[in-house]
């Protein structure tokens, strides 16, 4: 996979740090660094990105190479200190990946790493193949370490989750930091300095845009036609594609340009690739950022080169690109006639399947809980980032806004303070409780807001792969270690919730199991009576840590066939056959959600999962 691809690579690369935040498509990076650690290699979940990003700097600081892992939005995250960072640099090697999610497929936006390059003016080196991922991260280290400055490094979904076959090296140097030597000029940031600090950058970037164009990645194939396609990334994979589709004879006047570095941009390259030419395509994901740098260089040296791409509609200015998508945008580019029906096999189409709480899932038993709590008063229900998004989905329709992580706590003040006799909830996660909940808990109580939260504990965060959390008490040092040998010791320095939250000032905070719906529900109507922030913690293990308890069945006899388990809950093992409710074995996890809103008694324990 392109993600152990980088993971590898940072190792032999002599990585001495590894710090992130677990985020879809980045997530195992940090995992793979995590199983192959011989413990020389110190590695952290962080509670969130920008701990992440300071943890890196403090070790890069130190002559550390030290690697950042977190998904594009997760960058939004860490601005804060990646910007300060970029003018005061550091002195080891500071790589920090962030992987693009084109499509989007499992992210709130489409942002563009390579944008974010040039905003914050440090370099991004854009990979297009997992083998590519594996190599560019000791490029990237070599660069951080040569200019002082930290990297960006920007994969893509495809690249992260693809998979190839790699060449790896066979022996690697392991990276002795020198430790941290005391400098106030140089690691303390004033207004003056960093003034300074800009100056040096506006005059390194050009310079390095100059080095990077003869960089290995970034490649020029230099035809005799008046045609050019450029590309980057992922998309320079399709490219590839293409040509091996419709044939070599077809590109035989077509030169090539392959950015592998978009920022700064190798402007000579360019101009050594736009000689002669009258027309370029560019294809790329997101961004046009290939785009307007070509069009800047033809303009700034006065060349007639017409460059096509997002900017004029001849590609899709959103979402991602494919092999088919490609293939059509040369060929059309190209005048080369369209395959005929059957040379390019269809794809088959992927069937609809709309994202759903897991069957057994506690949060679909909280939220019907708060849901019948709140039937006929008026309430709004804010949600956050995590597999709670997915309340949003009929029947539970229980997330009316979701925007970004721990936006449901303050999200749910604002609206509260303007629409005064609504019931504010807000639904956070344990993992996102920690990575940025706390600081609008305590906005809330500072404020005199009039809130429910909601924490939906379920002891890990679900959404990217059940990563470890300060409420486990597992750090990424002892967690693979432990499970390689078997190891389950008992949790003793878990951070507890409910004690933050009393901390904080808050007067009402209630653990309940959300399974036990009549003292959840009562739980509920106590909290949204009271004054103040309140706080019920609803506690229950997500079903990929446990064992399915006894599977439950429909006695078919007493079943009316009132659709309410159905209708009520939406859980993904109930179905309707022949006018009955009928449980898939297989599904069932053994919540008893069911169970309790059956009117007739017709759901129960019958016999095990596997009868």
């Amino acid at each position: 996979m392109g993600n152990e691809a980088m993971g590898l690579g940072a190792i032999h690369a002599g990585v001495n740090l590894v710090a992130g935040y677990p985020g879809t498509p980045s997530t195992e990076i940090l995992e793979t660094v995590a199983k192959n650690n011989d413990g020389s290699i110190h590695v952290e979940w962080s509670v969130n990105e920008k701990a992440a990003m300071e943890v890196a700097a403090g070790a890069a600081y130190s002559g550390a190479r030290a690697l950042v892992t977190m998904k594009q939005v997760g960058l939004n995250v860490a601005t804060d200190p990646l910007m300060s960072l970029a003018y005061v640099g550091v002195k080891g090697g500071l790589v920090i990946v962030s992987a693009d999610d084109p499509g989007p497929i499992s992210s709130q936006t489409e942002q563009d790493t390579r944008t974010f390059a040039m905003f914050s003016k440090i370099p991004v080196f854009d990979p297009s193949d997992p083998q590519e991922a594996y190599d560019m991260i000791k490029d990237a280290f070599e660069l951080s370490e040569k200019i002082g400055s930290p990297v960006l490094f920007r994969p893509t979904t495809r690249v992260c989750h693809g998979c190839a076959s790699i060449d790896v090296a066979d022996s690697y140097k392991k990276n002795v930091p020198e430790g941290f030597v005391k400098d106030t000029m140089r690691w303390v940031i004033f207004p003056r300095t960093s003034f300074l600090n800009h100056e040096k950058i506006e005059k390194r970037n050009p310079a390095l845009g100059e080095e990077l164009s003869d960089y290995k990645f970034n490649s020029v194939v230099k035809r005799n036609g008046k045609k050019g396609i450029a590309s980057g990334g992922v998309s320079w994979a399709y490219l590839n594609e293409a040509v091996s589709q419709l044939g070599d004879d077809k590109f035989n006047d077509t030169s090539l340009f392959r950015v592998a570095t978009p920022f700064p941009f190798p402007e000579k390259a360019a101009l050594k690739f736009l000689d002669g030419l009258d027309e370029v395509l560019c294809l790329e994901e997101l961004d046009p950022v290939i785009e307007r740098a070509l069009i800047f260089t033809a303009g700034k040296y006065h060349l007639k080169t017409k460059i096509y791409g997002k900017l004029d509609g001849t590609t899709a200015a959103a979402g991602e690109n494919s092999p088919e998508s490609v293939i059509r945008y040369v060929s059309s580019f190209l005048g080369i006639e369209n395959l005929k029906a059957g040379e390019l096999p269809e794809k088959p189409k992927t069937p609809v399947r709309p994202p759903v709480l897991c069957a057994g899932c506690p949060h679909r038993a909280s939220f019907y809980a708060v849901k019948q709590a709140m039937k006929g008063r008026k309430a709004v229900f804010c949600g956050d980032i995590g597999c709670y998004t997915l309340g949003n989905a009929m029947p539970l329709d229980m997330v009316d806004t979701c925007l970004c992580m721990g936006a449901d706590v303050t999200i749910a003040q604002g609206i509260r303070a303007i629409d005064k006799d609504t019931t504010a909830f807000s639904f956070i996660g344990d993992s996102t409780f920690f990575a940025s909940g706390i600081t609008g808990v305590i906005n809330a109580v500072y404020n005199h807001n009039d809130i429910v939260l909601i924490v939906l504990d379920n002891s890990t965060t679900a959404m990217t792969g059940h990563q470890p959390h300060p409420g486990t008490g597992i750090t990424m040092m002892d967690f693979f270690e432990k499970r390689k040998q078997g190891i389950r010791e008992d949790i003793a320095n878990a951070v507890s919730i409910e004690n933050i939250l009393r901390g904080i000032g808050l007067s009402f905070v209630e653990t309940v199991d959300p399974f036990d719906q009549k003292k959840a529900i009562d739980t509920v109507k106590k909290a949204a009576c009271e004054p103040g922030v309140k706080a019920v913690i609803f506690k229950a293990p997500c079903i990929a840590l446990e064992k399915p308890k006894r599977a439950y069945s429909v006695d078919t006899d007493k079943c009316i066939g009132c659709r309410k388990c159905i209708t009520e809950i939406g859980c993904p093992a109930i179905s309707m056959n022949e006018g009955k409710a009928e449980i898939e074995k297989s599904l069932c996890y053994g919540c008893s959600l069911c169970e309790t809103i059956c009117p007739v008694g017709a759901i129960g324990v019958k016999g095990g999962a596997d009868d």
